[in-house]
């Protein structure tokens, strides 16, 4: 070997341990070592920049179903590196028959039947949070937000690349996330959660690293460890995007049209405060390119319940969250903050014609969201809505402000937790609006978690009080309301015309089981009072109602000559209104086999009795 070529190898080297402070850790079953770049990585689907002959292989990854912690039947290979603007990962996959490769295309964020390799990033490191980027080798792309560790956000979208190839050796992707993505608290080194997920889909065949367990709860707190990020700058990620819009309006007027252009400007931005701390405004949003609603017929009186899928709403939207009236047995989306409800469609369209505003429009919003290093979760929203007026100028929808706080403390590396929600709605009513809106509306609530016995069982549970504000003649539609029916006989309270506010509590308390063996149960008892009322700014069914929901069941994820995996549940519920009247209870049986070809086999049954009959 040539000097030269020996002296640009100890320069490399020397390079590399100056930002790593030592020579890279080879990886183990669950940690992993990234290395520095020198020069950004072209992200093509191959491994032959020069950080990839460097940075050490993950080569420990395990199958987890069928079975849980088996040999995996290919082998996959993965490596990581950094730079001062980017994570990278490039992924081999290993397969000796590289044409029975399944590659579908699809739209983004939409799970084909194909395979995939999918990498997940806790960079708070915080066990409860985290981001999803996964691909499959055509090049479909999906990307997901974690929150509360087991729930998945398929409408958060970031800005990455990724590149993939097929190749005689089965295929590759190459990821490039940029750092602006992702929140994290500055330190000297920093430690970030990570895991790599492969679907063999052929074989309905699943390996991770590091080995994930179906018979443990949770995605973001069974992930391994990123070491070696050293250095790494606190972003900014200053983004500004404005936008134009001019629409020519046609008015017929007789025999002819009146023509006239209509201008609209406005403009998106976004500020990193620190790495962790995000500043999100809009000034008058344009969501012209936001996919539609599906058709729904709806034939109840209840509401249906829309995705969000508006960006500004998007980011950060786990922060904000807070169930009510959700457990293993029943969850209908129903909680303190439904960010649909700003810029709704006006309310009073009565007013209206067909050409009245279909829905309101927001002057502007901004929102504060990220988590400090001492384990606290924040998130603060404040939004302000145009009137929306129909016809004679008769006001459909007033000119609103919306306000949510959310705080959270994590205690234990986020094994127990507790948090606060604050919403507040206020309206500037008129003669249009005074007897059918309500003035103001507040919120406030308290919810708590434990887990204990190595994170298997879990205690949680949450308090929430309401209060209205408005006209006798407000408030009394309020009482009047499928959410509340205090006309109802037996409901306990009577409707009262002359109220001019309305109060309500709830409470829930969860037992539940988690992990560890075979079985997993959760019981829970949840009550709110008929008063009760968060539809300014959440979304709720029906108030009025106390439950006992119970869910049990077996889990058998090892395969046999029979089957791959089953599940067996049952589940028992029971409603009464809070005042105690029974309203309905029923128990449902289901099993689910998925045997050796692939198939699935499925079947349950469920006994039912309304009221006392």
């Amino acid at each position: 070997m040539s000097i030269a070529v020996l002296l640009a190898i100890a320069v490399q080297t020397a390079t590399l341990q100056q930002f790593t402070g030592g020579p890279l850790a080879p990886a183990t079953t669950t940690t992993a070592t990234a290395a520095r770049a020198t020069h950004p990585v072209v992200i093509a689907g191959r491994d032959d920049d020069d950080v990839w002959r460097s940075a050490p292989a993950i080569t420990q990854f395990r199958e987890f179903q069928p079975r849980e912690n088996g040999d995996p039947r290919f082998a996959t290979e993965a490596k990581v590196a950094y730079d001062d603007r980017n994570l990278y990962v490039f992924i081999r996959a290993f397969d000796p028959h590289p044409d029975s490769i399944l590659k579908l295309l699809a739209r983004r964020d939409v799970r084909a039947a194909t395979d995939q390799l999918k990498i997940m990033i806790d960079s708070y490191h915080d066990r409860r949070s985290g981001f999803e980027f996964a691909v499959n080798p055509a090049g479909v792309k999906r990307d997901y937000a974690i929150y509360n560790d087991t729930q998945e956000d398929d409408a958060w979208d970031a800005v990455w690349d990724v590149a993939t190839r097929v190749d005689s050796l089965g295929w590759t992707a190459e990821f490039r996330v940029p750092l602006s993505q992702l929140r994290y608290v500055p330190r000297d080194s920093n430690t970030f959660g990570f895991g790599i997920w492969r679907d063999i889909q052929r074989y309905t065949e699943r390996v991770s690293w590091p080995v994930y367990r179906n018979s443990q709860t949770g995605i973001s707190s069974q992930l391994g460890e990123l070491r070696g990020l050293v250095g790494l700058p606190s972003p900014r990620r200053p983004e500004l995007a404005p936008y134009v819009v001019t629409k020519n309006l046609s008015v017929p007027t007789g025999s002819e049209f009146d023509r006239s252009q209509k201008l609209t400007a406005g403009a998106d931005v976004k500020y990193g405060i620190t790495s962790n701390l995000t500043l999100d405004a809009t000034v008058n949003p344009d969501f012209g390119q936001v996919e539609a609603d599906p058709a729904v017929l709806n034939l109840t009186v209840f509401e249906t319940f829309f995705q969000e899928r508006r960006p500004f709403f998007v980011q950060g939207a786990g922060i904000f969250r807070f169930d009510v009236n959700c457990n293993q047995v029943n969850c209908n989306n129903e909680g303190l903050f439904y960010s649909r409800r700003v810029g709704r469609a006006p309310q009073l369209s009565f007013y209206g014609d067909a050409g009245s505003p279909v829905a309101t429009t927001i002057y502007g919003a901004a929102k504060l969201t990220g988590r400090l290093p001492g384990g606290q979760t924040i998130g603060v929203l404040d939004a302000v809505t145009q009137r929306a007026a129909g016809t004679l100028d008769r006001t459909m929808e007033p000119t609103t402000n919306y306000v949510v706080v959310r705080g959270q403390q994590d205690f234990r590396n986020g094994e127990s937790g507790a948090g606060i929600m604050l919403t507040g709605v206020n309206r500037n009513l008129d003669q249009w609006t005074e007897n059918n809106l309500r003035r103001s509306a507040y919120v406030g609530a308290f919810d708590f978690r434990h887990r204990f016995l190595q994170g298997h069982y879990q205690v949680s549970g949450s308090l929430d009080f309401s209060r209205l504000a408005g006209t006798d003649s407000a408030i009394a539609l309020t009482q009047l309301d499928p959410v509340h029916y205090y006309q109802r006989p037996g409901s306990g309270v009577s409707f009262d015309p002359t109220r001019t506010t309305l109060t309500g509590n709830a409470q829930e308390l969860f037992f539940s089981k988690l992990g560890g063996g075979i079985t997993r149960f959760e019981t829970s008892y949840q009550r709110r009072s008929q008063g009760f009322e968060v539809n300014d700014l959440g979304f709720l069914l029906q108030a009025d109602q106390q439950s006992w929901n119970t869910w049990f069941g077996l889990t058998a994820l090892h395969p046999t000559s029979l089957y791959q995996q089953a599940w067996w549940n049952f589940n028992w519920w029971q409603y009464w209104t809070a005042a105690g009247t029974p309203v309905e209870r029923a128990a449902n049986t289901n099993g689910h086999v998925q045997l050796n070809n692939r198939w699935f086999v499925m079947g349950g049954v469920t006994l039912g009795q309304l009221g006392t009959t």
